[in-house]
């Protein structure tokens, strides 16, 4: 495995695969703080040289993080169909990515392809593309899973509504969904962060979005974002969980920081297998995002990015009906400004979408970043045109409770519309008996509660 290249007559030696990952990666203020970024734009083209001739058998035998000292890395390498690796370990990583954006190259082949690539692979082949590469490779992956709706079926939009309030009081909660409903957000889940993470409040809030779904007869599922050990006795108790949530990390430090291992995962789906109100079988809920494991201090030396691919390759193991990129959620320590925030939206968008994911985008920012409304946006037309499968939906996208801005429900009507697509089935046909939709369009009733009266 050749670590080095000259330069504009300028040498480069790099010590280590992990080293070529981490300089071969677009900016990202996260890489700064960690001490692994590239000093300058003529060492990170000259590590992404070097990456584009190391062939995939040399990543395979050389993870970031050995097999036998970190889980997720176990989890990855568990998963990969061998047969497949075989076929193409002695490509370069620059073959990987012709590959993947040959016309003739479509989405049963890469569905085959992703079978037989470890996380670095993917991280690494996404650090050779640009913001074209990346939306057009996106394009060409479409995964669908089922809960109580199919998720994923080409040209249908879905959003969770996300009704989060300071105190968690049911009442302005219900107030929050049925806004949502109305302008056609909630078909991938109505899902609550809850701001008391007891077992108590979380059943409550249960109970309470369970009901409203059933007395209104919504094709959709619920969820809240309470930490896997309170959804699970609360699960235990009888509460109605129709999908079980988890924020997930890439290593085995980062999730441990998170109270969170494979056995417990493991545990969360059997009791959903055996208790979940959702008829499945995809009944579980990940949220991800570049820089948790920098923020933790459990980056292990890695980069953001390719931490976010193990991510995934860690994620796919359970099958999950939903994963939701949250990058730009922690703020400028991780990721300074928009332009790095769109840059790693549209990488994790592509590596999901190669770990064979139900991938959804939250192209999220918070107040202290260097970033605006019109970022957001950007980021939000560029992943819905390469085929994100779903987004957030927050009431005036200012979720009050966690204190950071996403899409809001007006966001998702306006994506919907400027790229013809619709919402997912069962829900559209809801929509319609409800008079909030006709023909893939709002009516004029959108937005108006007494509906539900």
């Amino acid at each position: 495995m050749r670590l080095s290249c000259v330069m504009r007559k300028k040498y480069y030696q790099f010590s280590s695969l992990a080293e070529v990952l981490a300089k071969a990666s677009e900016e990202k203020t996260g890489d700064k703080l960690a001490k692994i970024a590239a000093d300058s734009s003529l060492e990170r083209m000259a590590a992404k040289v070097v990456l584009s001739e190391i062939r995939l058998a040399d990543i395979y035998e050389n993870p970031v993080i050995p097999y036998e000292d970190d889980e997720v890395t176990r989890v990855i390498y568990d998963d990969v169909n061998l047969s497949i690796y075989k076929e193409i370990k002695d490509w370069p990583v620059g073959e990987l990515r012709n590959y993947i954006l040959l016309h003739e190259t479509g989405s049963h082949e890469l569905s085959r392809l992703a079978r037989g690539l470890t996380s670095e692979m993917i991280s690494a082949v996404a650090k050779l593309m640009s913001t074209i590469d990346l939306v057009m490779a996106s394009q060409k992956m479409r995964y669908k899973a089922h809960c109580n709706t199919w998720i994923g079926e080409p040209g249908r939009l879905a959003f969770r509504c996300q009704p989060n309030h300071p105190t968690d009081d049911p009442e302005g909660i219900l107030f929050s969904i049925k806004e949502g409903l109305s302008y056609g957000s909630g078909d991938a889940v109505i899902g609550i962060n809850p701001n008391i993470d007891t077992v108590e409040s979380v059943s409550r809030l249960l109970h309470m979005s369970d009901e409203f779904i059933r007395r209104w007869e919504i094709p959709t599922q619920n969820c809240v974002l309470a930490h896997i050990t309170t959804q699970m006795e609360a699960l235990d108790k009888g509460a109605p969980i129709a999908l079980m949530f988890q924020s997930l990390a890439g290593t085995q430090k980062g999730n441990e920081a998170f109270g969170v291992s494979k056995q417990l995962l493991d545990q969360g789906l059997e009791m959903m297998k055996r208790y979940g109100t959702s008829a499945g079988p995809n009944v579980m809920y990940f949220e991800t995002g570049q820089g948790s494991e920098v923020s933790l201090n459990a980056h292990r030396g890695v980069d953001m990015q390719t931490l976010e691919a193990r991510t995934y390759g860690f994620a796919r193991h359970w099958k999950p009906f939903m994963v939701n990129n949250v990058s730009g959620f922690i703020g400028p320590e991780t990721l300074f400004d928009g332009r790095q925030m769109i840059r790693a939206d549209l990488e994790d968008l592509f590596m999901g979408k190669m770990h064979q994911l139900p991938m959804g985008i939250a192209p999220t920012y918070t107040n202290h970043m260097h970033a605006d409304q019109n970022d957001q946006e950007i980021a939000g037309i560029l992943t819905a045109l390469a085929g994100a499968n779903f987004y957030m939906g927050v009431p005036g996208g200012d979720d009050v409770m966690l204190n950071y801005q996403d899409t809001s429900y007006h966001d998702d009507a306006s994506l919907r519309e400027m790229l013809g697509y619709r919402p997912l089935r069962e829900f559209e046909k809801w929509l319609e008996k409800m008079g909030i939709m006709e023909n893939g369009r709002l009516t004029e009733r959108a937005g108006d509660l007494s509906i539900f009266a």
